[in-house]
């Protein structure tokens, strides 16, 4: 036979004893508490009896005493209080001289006083000890309704982070075949497109001079949307690499990449007075075409729409954040700015905020930085009012949380 196989019958037989053990010392009628008092002082009794009777002297006071702490611990103050005075009065009338009176002489005055003492005490302490007892069975109860409760709550966590988990990982399978779709979709427009156009030309030539002024005018439009659909497209194919493409990280220089930015900037805006305010930027972690591609868009966003000014001032720097662990950069312009109740659509695919008469572009720039962002671990957002300029922020982890987070 194993040891397991012993340890059971002792752990059954403990534990048995244990709940007989709390129920006996659940017990709530009077009747059977003081009764239970009265019984165990009379068997008390008749024990000491017993035993004086077969010459075993000075037994009356332990064997008394047990049957106090039995009737504390067991019973409550109330019935303690009864064996004690139960007790006392058989102590007196049958162990103290005189025998079988109650009286009590000064010689044995302090013999009786003795054990009156002595019951009190064991009275007391069964009254402590049961309570101690009481404390220590309420904090384990509690203790045990808090395991179960911590074992249900990790449960629930660890069955939410398995349902986390796989939402997850469907949800980037969705990305994955959006990406793909749109990739596949918008290289397989290319080609029916060019034909249109290239047709559309080939069409407008021959024909030119025998349409009227408004078929031509048709024409026109057809070949401009045409073309402007072959924009979108490659806007699309564009965005959808960015999601495809692998990152090559490495310590990048903002303040390099934004001074290589103006200076290409600057050779399409020959003519305009653009005060440029450039400040310290930080060194990042990340890829650099990427991050150069986020600021491409900012910068060129912040050109086109400050065109309507005489002065245009655009200015980039860094945010004094509070979050020591990323940096946070800013393009600011004095242009045409934007409504702030949608800030929200900024950032989305093909989302404008303005017309297409006024400003050209086709909503993919804002969206394509957001995505890069969110690549490197960080935020975007943006403020601004109408015809009072914009200011476009984003957020990227410093160079050292970004370089220990990819070692790891």
């Amino acid at each position: 036979m194993s040891d397991l196989e012993e340890r059971l019958p002792r752990v059954g037989v403990k534990r048995t004893l244990a709940r007989w053990n709390q129920e006996l010392q659940r017990i709530h009628s009077p009747i059977l508490r003081y009764g239970l008092s009265v019984v165990c002082v009379a068997i008390a009794l008749g024990l000491a009896l017993t035993l004086q009777y077969y010459q075993f002297r000075d037994v009356a006071l332990p064997v008394l005493s047990l049957a106090v702490a039995i009737a504390t611990w067991y019973a409550g103050v109330g019935p303690s209080v009864l064996a004690i005075l139960l007790s006392t009065m058989c102590f007196n009338y049958f162990f103290v001289e005189p025998i079988h009176s109650f009286a009590v002489t000064t010689e044995d005055l302090p013999y009786f006083l003795t054990f009156l003492a002595w019951a009190i005490l064991v009275a007391w302490f069964s009254t402590v000890s049961r309570r101690i007892e009481e404390g220590l069975r309420l904090a384990r109860d509690r203790l045990q309704i808090e395991v179960e409760h911590r074992a249900q709550r990790e449960d629930e966590i660890r069955r939410l982070n398995q349902e986390l988990a796989k939402r997850a990982a469907d949800l980037e399978a969705t990305n994955k075949d959006l990406e793909s779709f749109a990739y596949s979709v918008s290289h397989d427009l290319r080609a029916p497109l060019r034909h249109l156009v290239g047709y559309s030309e080939l069409l407008q030539k021959e024909v030119s001079s025998l349409l009227d002024d408004k078929s031509r005018r048709y024409m026109q439009t057809i070949l401009q949307s045409a073309k402007r659909m072959g924009n979108l497209i490659d806007d699309l194919l564009a965005f959808s690499r960015v999601g495809r493409a692998e990152t090559r990280e490495s310590l990048v220089s903002l303040e390099q990449l934004v001074k290589e930015v103006v200076a290409e900037l600057r050779q399409d805006t020959n003519g305009r007075e653009i005060a440029w305010k450039v400040g310290a930027l930080p060194v990042c972690y990340g890829d650099r075409s990427m991050l150069k591609l986020v600021l491409v868009n900012l910068v060129s966003n912040a050109v086109k729409f400050t065109r309507m000014r005489t002065r245009a001032e655009i200015e980039i720097g860094c945010v004094d954040g509070k979050n020591q662990h990323e940096v946070e950069v800013f393009v600011k312009d004095n242009g045409a700015g934007f409504d702030m109740q949608y800030v929200d659509k900024l950032f989305g695919v093909f989302q404008r905020l303005h017309l297409a008469e006024q400003f050209e572009g086709n909503g993919i720039g804002l969206a394509t930085v957001q995505r890069i962002i969110h690549r490197h671990g960080g935020k975007v957002r943006a403020e601004g009012a109408v015809d009072q300029g914009a200011t476009l922020y984003f957020s990227l982890p410093n160079a050292q949380d970004a370089a220990e987070r990819t070692r790891q």
